[in-house]
């Protein structure tokens, strides 16, 4: 499937929103996690750990931004729940129906 100019320009600008908005949320977890109970050796691994994990989120980092992979990429925003289906609003009806056709088949 090709992109349209439109969806391409509007993922671009959206794409810093969505992983803002998703640490922003990793950020209020990780608050969770330095208050919880327990030593504070504990929460500093437990903490360090889940940032390790999180770094090779889309959420945070998203390499190979190109238009060749960009159904693939909202596919995987998608699927690490960065992202909703609704999150696609102002996206032509070809991509959403795409990306609907590859998150179903992940779920699947």
């Amino acid at each position: 499937m090709s992109v349209n100019e439109k969806d391409w320009k509007l993922f671009r600008k959206k794409l810093p929103e969505w992983q803002e908005s998703y640490m922003e949320k990793l950020v209020e977890e990780y608050i969770d996690i330095l208050n919880g109970d327990g030593l504070a050796s504990d929460k500093y691994w437990a903490l360090e750990k889940r940032v390790k994990s999180d770094k090779k989120n889309p959420g945070v980092l998203m390499t190979d931004i190109s238009r060749s992979n960009f159904l693939g990429l909202l596919t995987s925003l998608i699927g690490y729940k960065v992202i909703s289906l609704e999150d696609l609003d102002g996206f032509s009806e070809e991509t959403k129906e795409a990306v609907k056709n590859i998150a179903g088949r992940w779920n699947n």
